[in-house]
């Protein structure tokens, strides 16, 4: 079983250019939405980071047998956090433009979402249509970014925040434990990036010894602008004779 897992403001359907390549080679995956980004909420869902990991490991647990994962962004955070916890339950795991870094400053953005009042004003002026048109000039097909947009609901917003402000300190929170992580991985990166810089993914490669592979004039959204790429890679890690 695969899990692909989205980050922010996204929805599963950021994969499909990602699967399409894949075609047959994708398997049995399943693509959940992050709990509130499409609707709303489990009742008691905190949208806490801790909540978005331990979802994420009720997900791979569900599998019943060792999972693949793929994340970008907030998703790649929570498979390396969920990898780390409980690396019995995952085969491989590939992220894309976030990672757990010591050195990492969050960006303009992130630091708005994460500071009370200004966070709900921000939001409440970023329309549907502005935020398909902010996607689309990252990268993203302008048909993606519309259906994609068209997510930003106030159950979407009011997730967003929560989970940001749960993060101001994710850059010591989250960076221990990674010898945890199983060898079988691999970092995808845009390094154009303006949210995450390369750095950040260097760093961690150093640290970890898990291969970088870097992408020029691609961003954020790496995994959509070289999609074929990525789709070879996975598959070449995904490949039962695959060395770590």
């Amino acid at each position: 079983m695969r899990i692909f897992v989205h980050g922010v403001p996204d929805t599963p359907a950021m994969w499909d250019p990602l699967v399409k390549e894949l075609g047959e080679a994708a398997g049995e995956y399943s693509a959940p939405a992050l709990p509130g980004f499409v609707g709303p909420p489990p009742a008691g869902f905190a949208c806490t980071k801790e909540a978005y990991a331990d979802w994420l490991i009720g997900e791979m647990e569900k599998a019943g047998t060792p999972v693949d994962l793929v994340g970008h962004d907030w998703g790649a955070l929570l498979v390396v956090r969920a990898a780390a916890l409980r690396p019995e339950l995952v085969r491989s795991w590939a992220v894309a433009n976030a990672l757990p870094d010591k050195d990492y400053e969050w960006h303009r953005t992130a630091r708005i979402w994460q500071t009370p009042l200004l966070g709900e004003a921000f939001m409440a002026m970023t329309s549907q249509a502005r935020l398909a048109g902010a996607l689309a000039e990252a990268g993203l097909p302008a048909t993606l970014a519309r259906k994609e947009a068209s997510h930003w609901t106030p159950h979407m917003r009011k997730a967003i925040l929560k989970l940001y402000r749960s993060a101001k300190n994710i850059s010591c929170e989250w960076t221990h434990g990674l010898d945890q992580l199983p060898e079988r991985g691999l970092i995808f990166w845009g390094d154009d990036d303006p949210y995450v810089p390369v750095e950040t993914a260097e760093r961690f490669s150093s640290r970890t010894g898990i291969p970088l592979h870097r992408n020029g004039n691609t961003g954020h959204w790496s995994i959509v602008e070289c999609a074929r790429e990525l789709a070879e890679l996975l598959q070449a890690l995904w490949a039962d004779d695959h060395a770590a």
